[in-house]
């Protein structure tokens, strides 16, 4: 029984709509080549003629399906991203050891409010960033933990991802933040010749420091899936949560010292009905 058939025989439009979008949204002549030798069978272009001859007939129909399923997969792409979302926050509110792994740290050692800083050596709002967190994490480094993620944007950052290998094997002898800073400091410089001076400047093992800038690859590319599952496209974004209230803020851009203040104050002060209760 061919599609035309069934066409015939009283189907809804709206059903054989439905079938042939699923024939085309499943790739019934994608080119793959175990295909090549059936690409010309005679039973393939007979039931390509028909799956066509429906849309011809039925282009109302047709669109109407290929919304419906945009719509679902849409629908059905929001709800992961939230269970997602809520999972992570769940987990920033309660663990967030386990978000901030080996990622360097300053400031609190107790991780109940913790700043974590997704951020790109050669981005110049992260550099503008960086003098407002230093005076921030000055002021409140007794009470937050600031941690650092890599997030380089490569495609319009050719020095990020090297910048931040070069600081994970300065991490390796625990000289992260001196370097860190460094880097910021001198954005315009970023490049190999850079890299090592800072290195002999803070007198890392140079031999271990070269050898660890290989070795970072796997730790940054565990950045960025983190990165990626937050769906995070720009730097600098910062997620700052306390154990304490249950409560985070998630934010972008260089702000300012009084800015990062009240951002503490909104994550610091418990819901009125939590207090209630």
């Amino acid at each position: 029984m061919t599609l035309l058939s069934l066409s015939r025989q009283g189907f809804s439009r709206k059903m054989l709509a439905f079938f042939a979008v699923l024939l085309l949204s499943t790739g019934l002549w994608s080119c793959t080549p175990e295909d090549d030798a059936q690409a010309d069978s005679p039973a393939d272009k007979e039931l390509e003629e028909q799956v066509l001859e429906i849309i011809r007939n039925n282009p109302e129909a047709i669109l109407e399906a290929v919304q419906k399923y945009q719509q679902e997969q849409q629908q059905a792409q929001q709800e992961q991203q939230q269970a997602i979302a809520q999972e992570f926050q769940q987990t920033m509110t309660t663990n967030p050891k386990e978000v901030v792994g080996d990622a360097p740290v300053m400031g609190s050692e107790d991780f109940k409010v913790v700043l974590i800083e997704f951020s790109d050596f050669e981005c110049p709002f992260c550099a503008n960033a960086h003098s407002s967190i230093k005076t921030f994490m000055e002021k409140n480094g007794d009470t937050v933990t600031l941690a650092y993620k890599h997030l380089p944007l490569q495609q319009i950052h050719p020095q990020a991802i090297p910048a931040a290998q070069a600081s994970w094997a300065a991490h390796q002898q625990d000289k992260f933040w001196e370097y860190h800073d460094r880097l910021f400091e001198s954005q315009n410089q970023l490049g190999d010749r850079l890299y090592e001076e800072i290195a002999q400047e803070l007198d890392l093992n140079l031999e271990k420091f070269q050898a660890d800038i290989i070795a970072a690859e796997p730790t940054i590319q565990k950045d960025l899936e983190l990165a990626q599952q937050l769906q995070l496209n720009g730097t600098p974004f910062f997620i700052l949560a306390s154990t304490e209230t249950g409560k985070m803020e998630t934010f972008s851009g260089a702000l300012t010292p009084e800015e990062y203040e009240a951002k503490l104050s909104l994550v610091n002060t418990p819901d009125a009905k939590s207090e209630t209760e």
